[in-house]
Order: C-alpha cells, then sequence, then structure tokens
C-alpha cells in the first residue's frame, strides 16, 4: 500500500468589499501612498465593516467558497481548523461557529492562534490528520478581522493590516504529492516586540487598558523586521538543503505577505527569481492568518500538479517556519 500523504485538493477565500486606500489613510494619519508603498509595498486593504461580524463572517464565506467550487457536501467534512489571531470571542470556539454555519454537522473542530504563522502551523496539523489514516477531509481556514484590534491614529500599524479570509481542503493522496516536510518553530523572547498587551488573562479589559489603548496591536517594526528577514530567509534554506532541492526546483515561495521588502530578502537569500514569488501584499496588505490561502486563491490558475511549493511565516510570540509541499491538482 502506498504512503498516504497530506494532499491540498481545493481552495476558497473571501474579501470584505470595502477598500480602504493609500489615500484614505493620507486624511486619517500623518503619512503619504509612497511613504507606505516604499516601505511597506501595500496600495490597499480591504476592511469588514457592519456590527456583529468577526472572524467567523470572514471564514464562513471563504469556506462556503471552497465547497460550492469542489461541490463538496459539507456533511462530508471530518474536521475544521480555524487559525486566527483575532476570535470572535473568548473561550467560545471560533470554529464550532464555523462548522455549524457551514452545516458540516459530521465534522469536529477547534481554533488554532499564533499570530502570523497560525495557518502555517495548522498545515501541519491538518497533514498529521489525514496521515494517520483516520480522517479523510480536513479544512482549514485563515481568518482575521485584524481592523478589530488596529488603532487608527497610528501610522505604524494602520498602514499594514487588512481582513480577509482563505480556506483549504486536506485530503489522503497515495501518488506521492502533498506534504512533505516541515521546520516550525518559536522564541518567547519576542513576545514584547508584537502584541497587544491588554484583554488576555494578564491584563484583562479594564477602563484603565481602554483609556490607554492597550487593546491595539503595537509592534516594534524594526525589531520584527530584522527577525523576520533572518528566520524565514533560514528556515527556507534550511528545508531546501534537507529535502536536496535547488531553486530551480521550486516552482513557487508562498511567503506571508507582511512586508514586500520582507519577502523579496527571503526570496534573495535562497536565489529565487521574481516570477515564482508570489505576491499580493500591494491589494490586501497582511491579512495575518489568511495571507497563505489567499496567496493559492490567487495563484491557483497558474499552480500545475507537481508543482514545489516552499511556504513560509513569521509572527508575534515570535513564531515562524516553512513547509515543502507538492501541488496534487
Amino acid at each position: 500500500m502506498s504512503k498516504i500523504t497530506a494532499a491540498i485538493t481545493a481552495v476558497g477565500k473571501y474579501l470584505p468589499d470595502y477598500i480602504l486606500t493609500n489615500e484614505e489613510l493620507e486624511t486619517m494619519v500623518d503619512t503619504n501612498d509612497e511613504w507606505i508603498t516604499t516601505r511597506t509595498g501595500i496600495k490597499e486593504r480591504r476592511i469588514l465593516k457592519g456590527e456583529n461580524k468577526g472572524s467567523s463572517f470572514l471564514g464562513i464565506h471563504a469556506a462556503k467558497d471552497l465547497l460550492q467550487k469542489k461541490n463538496l457536501d459539507p456533511k462530508e467534512i471530518d474536521l475544521i481548523i480555524v487559525a486566527t489571531a483575532t476570535p470572535d470571542m473568548q473561550a467560545a470556539s471560533t470554529a464550532a461557529y464555523v462548522a455549524s454555519q457551514i452545516g458540516a454537522s459530521n465534522a469536529f473542530s477547534f481554533d488554532l492562534e499564533s499570530a502570523c504563522s497560525s495557518f502555517l502551523f495548522g498545515m501541519s496539523v491538518a497533514a498529521r490528520y489525514i496521515e494517520s489514516g483516520r480522517y479523510k477531509k480536513v479544512l482549514l481556514i485563515g481568518a482575521d478581522k485584524n481592523s478589530s484590534m488596529i488603532d487608527y491614529t497610528d501610522r505604524a500599524t494602520c498602514i499594514i493590516f487588512g481582513d480577509g479570509a482563505g480556506a483549504v481542503l486536506f485530503e489522503p493522496n497515495e501518488e506521492g504529492f502533498g506534504f512533505h516536510d516541515e521546520i516550525l518553530r518559536t522564541d518567547g523572547k519576542g513576545r514584547e516586540f508584537l502584541k497587544v498587551e491588554a484583554g488576555g488573562s494578564v491584563l484583562p479589559a479594564s477602563h484603565k487598558t481602554i483609556d490607554n489603548k492597550q487593546h491595539f496591536v503595537k509592534q516594534d517594526g524594526r525589531s520584527v523586521f530584522k527577525n523576520a528577514v533572518f528566520n524565514m530567509s533560514d528556515v527556507c534554506e534550511r528545508i531546501m538543503t534537507t529535502n536536496e532541492l535547488k531553486n530551480e526546483d521550486i516552482s513557487w515561495l508562498v511567503a506571508h505577505q507582511a512586508n514586500k521588502r520582507i519577502i523579496e530578502a527571503t526570496a534573495g537569500r535562497i536565489e529565487l527569481e521574481d516570477e515564482k514569488v508570489m505576491m499580493n501584499i500591494h491589494k490586501y496588505g497582511n491579512t495575518t492568518s489568511a495571507t497563505l490561502p489567499l496567496l493559492l486563491n490567487d495563484y491557483e490558475d497558474q499552480l500545475k500538479k507537481g508543482d514545489k511549493l516552499i511556504f513560509t511565516a513569521f509572527g508575534g510570540g515570535f513564531s515562524w517556519g516553512a513547509i515543502y509541499l507538492t501541488w496534487a491538482y
């Protein structure tokens, strides 16, 4: 019997209608289009508007897009993982609500959170469930309503983040396509450089934390940039060496869309041509857990069966890693 590998067999996405452009941000904070574009590569980002709409709203619509494209009955899904840094609520599972809303009545579900590395780590978890042989269809969703934790008077963060969701379906493969290898890492020393300080168990919400704007994301951009470039480049180089892959063997680099300069530096380290680097940061900004699946959706028509993909991400915590996967359809 052939070894079972976990392959991506379908993708879906959802983006809010509202587009927040650099020009509009110029009217909100002391910034301009040239400054934002030069430093980040971002031209616009999507923002979810409306009351009572959270990350689950984004994830539900991304999942429905996948189900429609795949013509899949949601009752066939065994497991749903929602990778998110902005869950709907504390305590209540976002994934459980998503599963119920899409009709996946036979699936169990859970949330997975590791900042911008959430979806990457979720890929590893989804693959293990498929490789066990017990589960046949695992739906992994990356969804974040980042606008819920952004201070739109802070030009260091409000220019970067957007809202969105992407979904992928993992199924067993016996042709040798799919998930091959991973290098995943964390370092808690980075906790102070990228965080939302209040709202958790250490510093619960209070009048003081609200007045001090401690429920908004804060980052030390220089430290995050330096660590992201080094660590993403390092794990990409190492996973290629371990799997005896040369740069000409790689079809695509699927890198977390946090900053165009970080992506370019990572690609440069492994000597990968620009045309092999997936990029959509200019359209969506940093959608945190959704960047990787949104890339797959945007480039789906260009992907070919057997293409070798290197996924990589870096997030708060710090957390980072790389995954080697071959495309299955």
